[in-house]
């Protein structure tokens, strides 16, 4: 009989950890433009490089090169800006607060701030997205009142949820944001019912499901991709691979396939990677998922490539999984920096209208903080009624909640 070695099984390792020199030179770039545009009527097949390729518009100088350039206007550059410097700003000043003990958690957007703010300006009114806890970008390019963001995170007296949510998961059906799932997975399954329930209903609006590239290894995101493959939901699946799942790296989830973009083809549905550093090409590539989506092309599989900067969450520690210097880099650079540069470049905007909007919005988020603190935060001032958690739930309370609630006083 012969003897064979005894079995092994790979475990997947990142390029490096704490202590470690951080090394990306693996890590293949496309030049800006190099990837083509397609119809929105392609056919998947014709289109399977593009889910091992990266769409780029924004160049090494700063310039839109190629043919997913100019799907937006100079002044919508500069509200994209805005959007983004909000989102940080706004991000800064709640983990402080978080730390000061205003609120029990919270999870900031730190270096991907393009990717939700860009997206939201591809959608329309009555577009429903299926969010993760990262884009909060979706609201702030949308208009949401930072107030109200700020009463959720504290579960004040005026939290539009009544206090029954944790701290940053927000919603808002008018501002076409779902209500935020601890188990990221589902959002992608109730994405796809979404939206087949608008196609039966003979409606025109579409869905889109947010995913983490940890979450991908659940098998929510498998069945979402079988629904929306076999019945064409007019869905948008985006996937954010910011490289860390909580403490464990991306290239546990994705397995073999190369990229998360590739596990469309298993299921015929077009897939593609674009630079989620890159506010123009993520608008650019969710204009035109969008589009297929609406004309009836189907489903339209999109993986965000980017990099967590800071921690998982005001919970997380990065520095004792990841190299410190590992943020610094990371080769697509900063979102917010490369639309600075970009506007720079074409003479649209200069290092000293930056520090003036950097400064504008930081007044306007303070007076937002201060507005929403008057009412309360953790453990101080007006906070919801015991009576908000029995009501909301059914259309006609049943009597043995009715009991409850009256047995507890309320």
């Amino acid at each position: 009989m012969n003897k064979t070695a005894p079995l092994s099984l790979n475990v997947p390792e990142p390029g490096c950890r704490p202590g470690d020199e951080p090394d990306f030179s693996d890590f293949e770039i496309p030049k800006a433009g190099a990837v083509g545009r397609p119809p929105v009527d392609v056919d998947p097949n014709d289109i399977r490089d593009m889910a091992f390729s990266i769409i780029r518009v924004l160049d090494s100088k700063g310039e839109a090169v190629g043919p997913w350039a100019g799907t937006l206007s100079t002044q919508e550059l500069i509200e994209g800006l805005y959007h983004m410097i909000t989102l940080r700003t706004f991000d800064a000043r709640m983990l402080m607060a978080q730390r000061q003990g205003k609120t029990s958690f919270y999870i900031q957007h730190l270096g991907e701030e393009a990717i939700s703010c860009a997206y939201r300006k591809a959608l329309q009114k009555g577009d429903m997205n299926f969010p993760t806890y990262r884009q909060a970008g979706l609201l702030i390019a949308d208009d949401y009142p930072m107030t109200e963001m700020m009463n959720q995170i504290y579960s004040n007296l005026k939290d539009p949820l009544h206090g029954r949510q944790l701290p940053i998961m927000y919603s808002s059906k008018e501002h076409g944001f779902f209500s935020i799932s601890g188990n990221l997975g589902t959002q992608f399954m109730q994405a796809v019912g979404w939206a087949m329930a608008s196609a039966i209903s003979g409606d025109t609006r579409i869905a889109t499901g947010w995913i983490g590239d940890g979450s991908t290894a659940e098998s929510d995101f498998h069945a979402a991709l079988v629904f929306a493959s076999t019945y064409k939901a007019p869905v948008v699946l985006n996937i954010v691979n910011n490289q860390w799942a909580i403490s464990t790296f991306q290239g546990i989830a994705r397995g073999g396939v190369g990229t998360f973009a590739a596990r469309g083809h298993g299921f015929g549905i077009p897939s593609v990677q674009v630079d989620g550093n890159d506010y123009l090409a993520v608008h650019a590539v969710a204009q035109w998922a969008a589009e297929r989506a609406r004309l009836g092309h189907g489903p339209t599989l999109v993986e965000y490539v980017t990099y967590r900067a800071g921690g998982h969450s005001s919970s997380d520690d990065p520095s004792a999984y990841r190299a410190k210097e590992e943020n610094k880099a990371w080769p697509l650079g900063d979102p917010i920096e490369r639309l600075k540069q970009h506007l720079i470049t074409i003479g649209e905007w200069s290092d000293e209208q930056h520090t003036d909007a950097e400064a504008e919005v930081l007044k306007r988020v303070v007076e937002a903080q201060k507005e929403a603190e008057a009412v309360g935060t953790l453990g101080e001032g007006d906070m919801p009624s015991p009576r908000d958690m029995f009501e909301g739930v059914y259309e006609t309370m049943p009597p043995h909640l009715v009991r409850q609630r009256q047995e507890a006083g309320f």
